[in-house]
């Protein structure tokens, strides 16, 4: 080969190389590859890795067991490329996430652990809680503008809707409860889409629909009424009395929250009516006093023999206030205790239907108090200070509606700190955002030649 030859062979290539780099920074394949994460971690958390469970299978539990080693892989592979994916760019960010309040629920539920009644299952279930509350926690980091955010949020719901109204339309046997189920057939009717329950489905329409709110107060005019409406009809036809009560309701509080000015007129909006919810339900079964005042109002807040349930657990939190029976170890194996007649049927239930109790429960009252100063307290001052520096009003007040609806809906179901349940996950992602608009501005558009 001459040198003129092997001289043209080297141009090209060269030139080759130089279109290559081109094309890569045109695509932005690190941010693309960042938003590809978020999506299919939402994606992972939504539609799951078993969609439409059988309810008529008496081994339907068996059979979504017998997955859990590759959903324990799935999350944990997830969270680690999201934490090496944040780790360079968003350092800043991260930093802000080691508090004390932060490090002592992360030391206490280590020592949970180690104390619990089932301290195998307990270390097995945190380590899958670890990993999807790490990717929860991450994901309003990754997509790198918030116009990004917005797509992945919206293009995830939009695929979860389309997945649930195909299944109510296609396969209804597997997507709306039947008389044939083998447990609640008193359900029947009632749409749950890729779900295994209504009263999940429902609360995940709840978002959902504020979720297209707010992507129209952000002018997507498409996509915002589109996830607004399915989502809204969606929930309800799923018969979610709670949520459908709670959807507007809280939505409305959130409104009120975000043109308040005090925070201490901020705390009393959204923390007072909270503490009556769990005095009414929780508090019946501890007060007589508070029982009669309950049995007296127009509705029943203990949603038709709750209080048994209540009352079961209660008395577990008395055993062990301190330490807990263990995270996520009590309720698997409780049909050997204990309970007052007339209400043995409590010990067949999965949960204290109050995710505050259940906590108290599991991981006693000092990891409640964690959770509280955590979760409870501490969101509403940083959505104070987001609103103070003006910073993404729009997205912030998306955040706080959904931190708000999970802390209601907390109180006649169990979510806190439940593993891979969409609604910790969503109300994590929330509590998360409000903690880094509190801090950062929001991204509008990526610089060009900048990750």
């Amino acid at each position: 080969m001459d040198r003129s030859a092997a001289d043209m062979i080297e141009v090209e290539a060269r030139s080759l190389g130089h279109g290559l780099r081109t094309l890569l920074a045109k695509l932005d394949v690190v941010n693309a590859a960042r938003c590809l994460v978020a999506v299919v971690a939402l994606l992972l958390i939504l539609v799951t890795l078993d969609p439409f469970p059988d309810l008529r299978n008496p081994d339907v539990a068996n059979v979504v067991g017998g997955r859990l080693a590759l959903t324990y892989i799935s999350f944990g592979l997830l969270a680690a490329v999201a934490v090496l994916l944040c780790a360079a760019s968003d350092a800043p960010s991260l930093k802000t996430l080691v508090t004390p309040l932060h490090l002592c629920l992360v030391g206490w539920m280590l020592i949970n652990v180690v104390f619990s009644e089932s301290r195998g299952v307990s270390m097995q279930r945190f380590a899958l809680a670890a990993s999807v509350t790490s990717l929860a926690v991450l994901l309003p980091l990754l997509p790198r503008t918030q116009r990004s955010f917005n797509m992945c949020l919206g293009g995830a719901a939009l695929v979860l809707l389309v997945v649930c109204y195909l299944g109510v339309f296609l396969a209804p046997q597997y997507s709306i409860h039947t008389a044939l189920d083998i447990t609640e057939p008193q359900l029947a009717g009632d749409w749950r889409g890729s779900f295994g329950h209504k009263n999940v489905a429902s609360p995940v329409m709840t978002i959902l629909v504020y979720l297209g709110i707010y992507l129209c107060a952000v002018r997507s005019f498409v996509m915002g009424p589109a996830i607004a409406i399915l989502a809204g009809v969606f929930l309800i036809f799923t018969g979610g009395k709670t949520s459908t009560v709670l959807c507007l309701s809280i939505y409305a509080m959130a409104s009120l929250v975000y043109v308040t000015r005090s925070l201490w007129l901020k705390r009393i909006i959204c923390i007072v009516p909270l503490i009556v919810m769990n005095l009414l339900t929780v508090g019946s079964a501890m007060s007589p006093a508070l029982g009669t005042i309950t049995r007296q109002l127009p509705v029943d807040p203990t949603f038709t023999g709750r209080s048994d349930i209540w009352e079961f657990a209660l008395a577990a939190v008395a055993e062990k206030p301190v330490i807990g029976h263990g995270y996520a170890a009590f309720w698997d194996d409780v049909t050997d205790r204990q309970t007052a007649q007339g209400a043995e049927w409590a010990v067949t239930a999965a949960h204290s239907h109050n995710s505050y109790l259940d906590l108290a429960v599991t991981i006693g009252l000092p990891g409640l108090l964690l959770v509280v100063l955590i979760f409870v307290l501490t969101p509403l001052g940083n959505f104070q200070e987001a609103r103070t520096h003006n910073r993404s009003g729009a997205l912030a007040k998306l955040f706080l509606t959904v931190w708000l609806f999970g802390l209601y809906y907390g109180t006649t179901e169990t979510f806190l700190l439940e593993r891979q349940n969409p609604i910790w996950f969503l109300f994590v992602v929330a509590v998360a955002g409000l903690h880094f608009l509190a801090r950062f501005q929001c991204v509008e558009t990526v610089e060009p030649g900048r990750e």
